[in-house]
């Protein structure tokens, strides 16, 4: 019978931030490339190569749920590790045309969540093979989706489908390219400071856009502590405690409210980064950091690409 071939890969990288070590003890690069390259070893659909630095390895399989799962086991292993956003395998056709991966997907949702599911994978360039009642209010709808557009997706469908709704996916094989995905995500919050957040500075934050980190939470500069409520990315300082006066006003002694932060799966937190950004796991924690900490050489790759 033959094995599918991988459609999905992602870099995994050793964890370089401030707090690694903190709650993973196997973090160097020689165990995670032991842990990849034996678990290849016995899952034939997974491939592994090595970085010419030895601190990066590319992992390839087939689908978001297959390196999810590789993840979060060696997650609950112990190890500390950072990963990229999942890109799909391309490949050449005969005449040189770019060929993707596209899969065959089966969609049973009830009937009132049938437009929504459309609307949503329409705009993923996946197009519609079957659509048919399946009793009791159901129904099946067939799809074939290009890869790259059901990244991220399963989240969004259970929320769209309150939970209710069924998606089973199958690799159909490779297809020309279906033209780009249009997905917009506005600029992040990135930390400035190294330490531990603070409440009165993340309130004076929460007009600036959605938290993902709540009060005491020990934070680096170069982290991801929010969404932007614009497109740019804007540097902040989480940490910043209130500046104490011999002078009592009358608001010195109110309580801040905090609105609860936005907790993100790995799932959701893999199809959220972009290019430039990584998914630092650990065993007790998932954290969304810049690949380039330093903002200084941030800011000087910006400004090279924008000449």
């Amino acid at each position: 019978m033959p094995i599918d071939p991988p459609t999905l890969t992602m870099t995994f990288f050793v964890n370089t931030s401030p707090l690694a070590g903190r709650s993973g003890k196997k973090l160097t690069s020689r165990m995670i490339g032991e842990r990849l390259f034996k678990e290849a070893e016995t899952n034939i659909a997974l491939r592994v190569t090595q970085s010419a630095n030895n601190e990066a390895f590319e992992v390839s399989g087939r689908g978001e749920l297959q390196l999810g799962i590789l993840i979060e086991t060696m997650r609950r292993e112990g190890f500390e590790l950072s990963v990229s956003r999942p890109r799909v395998v391309m490949h050449d056709g005969p005449n040189g045309e770019k060929m993707e991966p596209v899969e065959e997907v089966v969609i049973d949702v009830d009937d009132e969540f049938s437009g929504v599911v459309i609307e949503k994978m329409t705009k993923r360039k996946a197009t519609i093979t079957e659509m048919k009642a399946s009793g009791n209010g159901k129904t099946r709808i067939v799809f074939s989706a290009p890869s790259r557009g059901l990244i991220g997706y399963l989240s969004e469908f259970r929320t769209d489908t309150r939970g209710t709704g069924v998606m089973n996916r199958v690799f159909s094989g490779y297809e020309p390219y279906r033209g780009p995905i249009l997905q917009y995500r506005p600029g992040v919050l990135v930390s400035m400071e190294n330490g531990v957040t603070t409440t009165f500075a993340l309130h004076n934050l929460e007009p600036r856009g959605i938290l993902f980190v709540g009060p005491q939470t020990e934070v680096y500069s170069g982290m991801i502590i929010g969404e932007h409520s614009k497109e740019n990315d804007l540097e902040v300082n989480p940490v910043r405690g209130k500046e104490l006066t011999n002078i009592r006003s009358v608001t010195s002694d109110e309580k801040l409210f905090l609105a609860p932060p936005r907790k993100m799966s790995l799932e959701e937190s893999l199809s959220y980064i972009q290019d430039d950004e990584l998914v630092e796991i650990t065993p007790a924690t998932i954290r969304l950091r810049k690949k380039e900490l330093d903002s200084n050489i941030r800011k000087k790759t910006r400004k090279n690409s924008e000449i």
